[in-house]
C-alpha cells in the first residue's frame, strides 16, 4: 500500500522535486512541455467525432446540438477542474481509479475502474457502427454487417502484426480529420452565404422559445462521448516537465479549445440544417449532409477521410483494450491464464485481440445511440468519482480550511459530481442495465478475490510509488 505525500509540497507544486526524483536511474524522463501535452490530449479527442451523433442529437433537441455540446462542456469544466486538484496533490501518472483508490479507498477504486473499463471494450464495437452508417450512406446497397465485419476484421489483423504501425500512422490521422472538418465547415458556410435551404445565421441553434431542458441534458449525455479522453495527460504526469502547472492548464486548454470546436462546427450545419429530418438519414445525416454541400465527389472525399479516422481509432482502440486486459491478467486482478498471456514471436495479447474483436462485432445488432450511451456510462461514474475524490481529499489530506480550499476543494466538485450523476441519469434504459450487470460483476468479482474484502484490492494498474516525495 503507498503512502501519502507531503501535502505542503505537493498542494503547492513542487515541480523541481518531482523533476529531481523521476530523474532517478530507472524512472521515466521528464520531457513534456506544455504544447507536448495540449497537442496530445486533442489527438486523443478524435476531431471527426464532432460528425458522429450529430443527427440523432439534432433530433432529440430539436435543432440545438451547439447548446447541448455547450452543456456538455460545462459538465466537462467542472471535472477538468477537479483532475486538476488531483494532479496538483498526486503528480503521478493517474487516473480516476487511481485517485479514488488513493483519497477514498482501494476497494471502491477498484470499482470505478472496472466501470471505466467498460469503455475500453466498447470503443472498438462505437468504431464499427460509425463506420457501417458512413459507408453505408456512399455505398447504400451493400449490407451494414458487411462494413461491420470489414472494419473489425482489418483492426483485428493489423492488430494481430504488431503495434508499431498503429503508433505510426496516428500523427497523420489527426492532420487528415482537421483538413476534412475544415473543408466541411468552408463549404457549409458557402451554402450558408448563398442561402441554401433558406439558411441564415441567428442564435437559434444555441437559444429558441421552444427549448426542452431534459431533451437538452438527455442530448448532452450522448455528446459526452466526444470529450472522452481529455483527461489523458492526467497519465503522463510523471513524464511533464512541470506536472502541477502544465497538466492542469493543458487539461483546461484542450477542453476549451475541443468544446470552442465541437460548437462552431455544429452552429454551421444546425444554421443549414435546421431539422435533419429534410435530410432523410437522420443516423448518417453528416455524410448525407456533405453530398448536399459539396456533392458526390465531397461526400467521397468525406466518408474517405472519415474512413481512415475510423480505421486509425479501432486500430488503437483494440490495441488499448487488448493491452488493458493484458495488464490485468498479468498482474492478477484477472485470470491470468486466460488474459496475461503474449504471442512469442509478435509479443501481442493474442486471445485478447480476439476476445475485443468479438464484442466488436455485436455492432451488427446494436444501434448507434444505444452504444454511445453505454460508453458514456463509465465515462460519467468515472467523471463523478474523480470530483467526489476531490472532497475527499480535502477532509482527508488538506490541513487548510479557509475560504479558498473550501470553494476549489469541495463546493465545485460537489458541483461537479451533482452534474455528472445528473447526465448518467439521462441516459438510455439499456445502457444503465448493461452497465448495472457490468458493475455487479465487478462487485462480486471484488468480494470473491477479497474474501469479502478482507485482502487488498486488485491492482488495475501495477504498484505506484508515492511515498518518494515524502
Amino acid at each position: 500500500m503507498s503512502t501519502l505525500p507531503s501535502h505542503s509540497a505537493v498542494a503547492a507544486g513542487d515541480d523541481q522535486l518531482a523533476h529531481a526524483i523521476t530523474h532517478q536511474p530507472g524512472r521515466l524522463k521528464r520531457t513534456l512541455k506544455l504544447r507536448h501535452l495540449v497537442f496530445i490530449g486533442l489527438a486523443y479527442l478524435a476531431p471527426l467525432a464532432v460528425f458522429d451523433m450529430f443527427g440523432i442529437v439534432s433530433e432529440a433537441t430539436s435543432g440545438h446540438v451547439p447548446l447541448a455540446y455547450l452543456v456538455v462542456m460545462i459538465a466537462v469544466l467542472f471535472t477538468a477542474f477537479s483532475y486538476s486538484r488531483m494532479v496538483r496533490f498526486f503528480p503521478i501518472a493517474g487516473s480516476a481509479y487511481t485517485y479514488v483508490k488513493e483519497a477514498i479507498n482501494p476497494h471502491l477504486g477498484f470499482l470505478v475502474g472496472w466501470a471505466a473499463t467498460l469503455d475500453y471494450l466498447l470503443l472498438p464495437l462505437l468504431n464499427a457502427v460509425l463506420s457501417a452508417i458512413y459507408m453505408g450512406a456512399l455505398l447504400p446497397e451493400v449490407p451494414f454487417w458487411v462494413w461491420v465485419v470489414l472494419t473489425v476484421g482489418i483492426s483485428t489483423a493489423l492488430n494481430l502484426v504488431g503495434v508499431k504501425l498503429a503508433a505510426s500512422m496516428n500523427m497523420i490521422l489527426v492532420g487528415i480529420q482537421l483538413v476534412v472538418a475544415l473543408a466541411f465547415v468552408i463549404f457549409t458556410l458557402v451554402n450558408i452565404a448563398n442561402g441554401e435551404n433558406g439558411a441564415v445565421f441567428s442564435a437559434t441553434p444555441f437559444f429558441s422559445g421552444d427549448i426542452q431542458p431534459a431533451a437538452i441534458t438527455a442530448g448532452a449525455a450522448i455528446l459526452a462521448v466526444s470529450f472522452l479522453g481529455f483527461d489523458a495527460v492526467s497519465t503522463l504526469a510523471e513524464e511533464a516537465e512541470r506536472p502541477t502547472r502544465d497538466v492542469p492548464r493543458a487539461i483546461f486548454i484542450i477542453v476549451i479549445a475541443a468544446g470552442a470546436f465541437f460548437m462552431t462546427v455544429t452552429y454551421v450545419m444546425q444554421t443549414l440544417f435546421p431539422d435533419v429530418s429534410e435530410l432523410g438519414n437522420i443516423v448518417g445525416a453528416s455524410p448525407t449532409m456533405a453530398k448536399f454541400i459539396g456533392g458526390a465527389v465531397f461526400q467521397a472525399f468525406f466518408v474517405g477521410g472519415y474512413m481512415m479516422s475510423v480505421l486509425g481509432c479501432g486500430l488503437t482502440q483494440q490495441m488499448s483494450a487488448a493491452r488493458l486486459l493484458y495488464a490485468m491478467g498479468r498482474d492478477g486482478a484477472l485470470p491470468k491464464r486466460l488474459f496475461g498471456g503474449v504471442n512469442a514471436r509478435t509479443g501481442v495479447p493474442v486471445a485478447n485481440v480476439l476476445l475485443v474483436a468479438v464484442i466488436a462485432l455485436g455492432a451488427v445488432f446494436i444501434g448507434l445511440e444505444q452504444v454511445t450511451s453505454m460508453v458514456n456510462f463509465g465515462a460519467f461514474v468515472a467523471f463523478a468519482f474523480v470530483n467526489l475524490s476531490v472532497i475527499f481529499t480535502f477532509f482527508r489530506f488538506l490541513k487548510r480550511r479557509g475560504p479558498g480550499p473550501w470553494l476549489a476543494f469541495v463546493v465545485v466538485p460537489a458541483i461537479g459530481v451533482a452534474i455528472n450523476v445528473w447526465l448518467w441519469f439521462s441516459l438510455d434504459g439499456l445502457s444503465m442495465i448493461v452497465g448495472g450487470i457490468w458493475a455487479a460483476i465487478g462487485l462480486v468479482y471484488l468480494v470473491i478475490k477479497t474474501q469479502g474484502f478482507k485482502a487488498p484490492a486488485p491492482d488495475l494498474t501495477g504498484p505506484i510509488n508515492i511515498g518518494m516525495y515524502e
